[in-house]
C-alpha cells in the first residue's frame, strides 16, 4: 500500500485527549508525552516516573506559563504481561519508546472502545477528527503504523513487541497483515515528538463520552 492508497482507505483519524485541553494543543500543538514535558520544563525524578515508567493514575501538570496539562493513566498495561510480550526491549525502553510518540486511531471503533474503556467511560473527553492527508503530507518522515494496541497488555497473551512494532510505510508488513488481519490492516498511526500545526489538519474538535448501545 502506497501513501495515496492509505490516504483513500483511512481519510480521517481520531486523537482522544482531555477535556478541555483543546486551547493548550491549538497553541502548542498535539505533543507527546516527552514533548509535554519538555514544554512543561519536568525533570528528575518525577520525569522519570511519567516518562520510564508505568503511570497508574493520570498526572495532572501545572506550568507558570502554559497553564495545566493532563498526562494519561497507563491503566491497560500489565507488567509482568509486558515483560512476556517483549522480545528485545526492556519495559522501560517500551514506555520511553510510547511516550515519544503521537498516537492516531484509525477507525471509529477503536475510538469508541477506548472511550469506554472502564478508566474513561464516565467521564468527558475532547476528540479530534483529523483529515489523514494533510497529516501524510507534513509528517510522512515521522509516522509510524503499529499493527497492534501499543499500550494495552492485559490479554492473557499479548500480542508480542518490540523494536519493530512502528514501521515506516516502506518497512510495514502490508502483505502478512492482508493474509492474516485483513479487515484490520493497521491499528495505530503515530507521529515522532509532535504534530506542531494539528490546527491546520483538524476537521472537528468535540466533546464525546461513552455511549453505551442497545444491542437489542
Amino acid at each position: 500500500m502506497d501513501r495515496d492508497h492509505f490516504v483513500a482507505t483511512y481519510p480521517r483519524l481520531w486523537h482522544m485527549a482531555a477535556l478541555g485541553s483543546w486551547p493548550l494543543i491549538e497553541r502548542h500543538g498535539l505533543l507527546s508525552t516527552s514533548a509535554l514535558l519538555d514544554l512543561f520544563e519536568v525533570t528528575g525524578e518525577l520525569r522519570f516516573k511519567l516518562e520510564s515508567c508505568r503511570r497508574p493514575e493520570s498526572v495532572l501538570l501545572e506550568h507558570p506559563h502554559y497553564g495545566q496539562a493532563l498526562i494519561r493513566d497507563q491503566k491497560p498495561m500489565n507488567e509482568k504481561s509486558l515483560s512476556r510480550a517483549l522480545d528485545d526491549m526492556t519495559p522501560r525502553d517500551w514506555y520511553e519508546n510510547l511516550n515519544r510518540r503521537v498516537f492516531f486511531w484509525l477507525s471509529e471503533r477503536r475510538l469508541e472502545r477506548m472511550l469506554g474503556a472502564g478508566a474513561y467511560r464516565a467521564v468527558e473527553h475532547t476528540v479530534l477528527e483529523i483529515d489523514t492527508a494533510q497529516l501524510v503530507r507534513l509528517h510522512a518522515d515521522e509516522l509510524t503504523l503499529s499493527p497492534i494496541n501499543s499500550g494495552a497488555t492485559f490479554p492473557l497473551r499479548p500480542a508480542p513487541r518490540g523494536r519493530g512494532t512502528f514501521r515506516r510505510f516502506s518497512d510495514y508488513p502490508w502483505g502478512e497483515r492482508l493474509l492474516t488481519h485483513s479487515r484490520e490492516l493497521v491499528v495505530e498511526c503515530a507521529v515522532d515528538y509532535h504534530v506542531p500545526e494539528v490546527s491546520t489538519m483538524v476537521t472537528c474538535v468535540c466533546t464525546r463520552k461513552f455511549e453505551c448501545r442497545d444491542s437489542g
